[in-house]
């Protein structure tokens, strides 16, 4: 059973940074992608990010482009999103998913390939 745990989210002022981690449990093998999303009350989650585990392509929607950087410790099964330069528009909760993909070696994955399973999110503000 996949599991997964967010924390690291806070209070900013524009131009800040913060990093997010996403403890996860149950991710067996490497044919997974493993995403970032965010939420607006009232709005639509949108990926943010992604990396596919078998080769560690990354992918960015284009406005984090740049500011973002996903990674994943295989070590000790973390996922983190570093945030730098954040600006008020990136208020949101954020939600570390994951999901099978079965990709072949190198593939990059788009977040939406990786939402099968989710945490329970953590807050993000930035204030201007």
């Amino acid at each position: 059973r996949v599991q997964l745990a967010e924390s690291g989210g806070g209070s900013v002022q524009a131009g800040g940074s913060l990093r997010l981690s996403c403890a996860t449990t149950g991710v067996t093998h490497v044919s997974y992608c493993m995403a970032w999303f965010r939420q607006v009350p009232g709005q639509e989650r949108e990926g943010v990010a992604s990396i596919y585990i078998d080769g560690m392509r990354t992918y960015y929607r284009d406005s984090v482009k740049d500011r973002f950087t996903i990674s994943q410790d295989s070590d000790d099964n973390t996922l983190y999103l570093q945030m730098n330069n954040l600006k008020p528009d990136d208020t949101a909760i954020y939600y570390c998913a994951a999901g099978d993909a079965f990709l072949p070696f190198g593939s990059t994955c788009e977040p939406e390939q990786g939402s099968k399973y989710w945490g329970r999110g953590t807050q993000v503000t930035v204030s201007s």
